[in-house]
């Protein structure tokens, strides 16, 4: 898929605009709906992703026409195998940025690429020094992520999720309502659970040390980490609740408080996906 079929209009010259009356249609049909998929995102300084199980689509800050594209999808044996799961969960997540007509330019790819394989160059690191090391990569890649526009358009992306959850999309987009700028499924709150796990995980870890032991244990980190969290989401008691209070407290400083504009950028997004996201 290109562009989404649900909001190009011709802007003078060869441009092209969301049609935002197409897009309130869409979101006052979703507010109807009975069901809709499962929706999660991503902010960029420039935009915002949403995706589903099947698609992605992400909304540009400038109004330009939404792009959309298919989310892989691992096979299903990978999919149901415990630690093996989140990682594929994890690459999969990554689609939006990797893909030529999504939220990340090729510089952007490249450097992204580069955090993939953060853990190579560590394995040279002294041990005593590897933690702050560590420490240093998240900073600097949390840095990337959050520059510019994005701490707002992330409060926006939870808040258009939130919409569609409660039904409130056409609502939203007029501000009469103003669903959560947080949200317990936020990466934020993996990574607040993913610091700590590692850090542990590197502390206990009774395997014979070689030089690859610092990779294996990130990649074993981000396995159990994913477990971890995906257990806390489904179980939303008391002790989900606990797991992801540092994520959501971590989020007062990952996300501000969106305005109207950014709101809309994001509900952009979410109306692209509902479009695409229909049964053939």
């Amino acid at each position: 898929m290109g562009r989404s079929a649900l909001a190009e209009r011709p802007s003078g010259g060869d441009s092209s605009q969301v049609d935002d009356a197409a897009v309130l249609a869409l979101l006052a049909e979703a507010d109807a709906s009975p069901a809709l998929p499962g929706l999660g995102g991503m902010a960029r300084p420039n935009g915002v992703a949403i995706v589903s199980q099947r698609v992605w689509c992400y909304s540009r800050t400038d109004g330009a026409a939404v792009s959309t594209g298919r989310m892989p999808r691992p096979p299903a044996r990978l999919a149901r195998l415990p630690f093996a799961r989140g990682l594929a969960k994890l690459a999969v997540s990554l689609a939006p940025l990797l893909s030529r007509k999504g939220a990340a330019r090729r510089g952007e790819r490249l450097f992204l690429l580069a955090v993939l394989l953060a853990p190579l160059p560590l394995a040279a690191v002294p041990g005593a020094y590897r933690t702050v090391a560590l420490a240093v990569s998240i900073v600097a890649v949390l840095a990337w992520m959050l520059r510019g526009r994005t701490l707002r358009l992330h409060g926006a992306e939870h808040r258009a999720i939130a919409a569609a959850e409660k039904r409130q999309l056409v609502a939203t987009w007029h501000g009469a309502a103003r669903p959560s700028r947080f949200s317990p499924r936020c990466g934020t709150n993996f990574v607040a659970i993913l610091m700590p796990v590692s850090l542990r995980l590197e502390r206990i870890w009774i395997l014979p040390t070689t030089a690859l032991t610092p990779v294996i244990v990130s990649f074993a980190a981000l396995a159990l980490t994913m477990e971890i969290w995906i257990a806390a989401q489904r179980w939303m008691s008391s002790v989900g609740r606990v797991v992801l209070l540092p994520g959501l407290l971590l989020q007062r400083l990952t996300t501000r408080e969106p305005d109207l504009l950014d709101t809309r950028v994001a509900l952009r997004a979410v109306a692209g996906v509902l479009a695409a996201d229909r049964p053939a």
